[in-house]
């Protein structure tokens, strides 16, 4: 709900099949190979039209580019306002957008609101970036003091200001230090008890005055990171698919060793410069 750090979503590259009918992405990739696939992952997309900025539709092609690697076959999932919720979700990722497309997300977030309380409570794993990270909380306070609610899932409230925060991050997480860029204008708290996604070492955070950065609720994690957040921290990424695997094929996660040098030499270079 920032004002000002949303916007418009981009295609899907020619890596993936798209069943028109349902409007699904499979990968080609494994099956043009000749590995038995590990099993299919689905991975939903909420709103990627309206709310997609700053490059966080790359964190759902890091996704679905990593499980081919991994040897499973990704299915993509796209949901929109009005549409039907996918019956089978083992991941779900959102990202900024707009306040106009906020406007037009925000009724169909509270039909489809049980169907993803209930995937959080079962440990589904959900990346929510910026303005989904906000509607994921419990409301969003404008500057003008109205209150809007959210979906709670996250116990975390956003009061719009006039500042804002803007620069890259450098954060220090479970999953050791992710970089990424923030640019947002809601200064957000968290509840009591509430954990935060990470601690700042570089940046401004969730509000720039405690340190704290995003929030995580079992495996639900909301950030203000762009950059997008996923390219520049593979490990961020597998911890995401570790928890979808044994959703979606009852076994446990079964990576491949995957070359991340050149996404692992970006990180460096950006904690160096930033916080040496």
């Amino acid at each position: 709900m920032s004002q000002g750090d949303r916007g418009p979503d981009v295609g899907i590259t020619d890596t993936a099949s798209r069943d028109t009918a349902s409007g699904d992405v499979a990968s080609r990739d494994v099956a043009s190979r000749d590995v038995a696939s590990k099993g299919e992952v689905h991975v939903v997309h909420l709103y990627p039209r309206e709310m997609s900025i700053y490059g966080d539709l790359g964190n759902t092609r890091t996704i679905l580019v990593r499980l081919r690697r991994h040897g499973y076959t990704p299915v993509l999932h796209d949901h929109h306002p009005g549409g039907q919720f996918p019956s089978r979700a083992h991941l779900v990722l959102g990202g900024g957008g707009q306040d106009s497309g906020q406007a037009r997300v925000q009724e169909d977030l509270e039909v489809i609101a049980p169907r993803l309380r209930e995937l959080a409570d079962a440990g589904t794993p959900m990346l929510m970036i910026c303005g989904m990270y906000q509607l994921f909380g419990n409301a969003f306070v404008t500057v003008d003091g109205t209150r809007l609610p959210g979906l709670g899932i996250l116990d975390v409230t956003t009061q719009g200001n006039p500042r804002r925060m803007i620069g890259p991050v450098v954060l220090r997480t479970d999953v050791g230090d992710v970089v990424g860029y923030e640019n947002h204008s809601g200064a957000t708290t968290l509840g009591p008890g509430q954990a935060a996604f990470g601690t700042v070492r570089s940046g401004f955070g969730n509000n720039g005055a405690d340190q704290t950065e995003g929030a995580r609720t079992r495996n639900v994690v909301g950030s203000y990171l762009h950059g997008p957040i996923l390219p520049a921290n593979p490990r961020l990424a597998d911890a995401l698919l570790a928890g979808a695997v044994p959703l979606a094929t009852g076994a446990a996660f079964a990576p491949e060793a995957l070359d991340d040098s050149i996404a692992d030499e970006a990180r460096t270079r950006q904690i160096r410069r930033l916080v040496g």
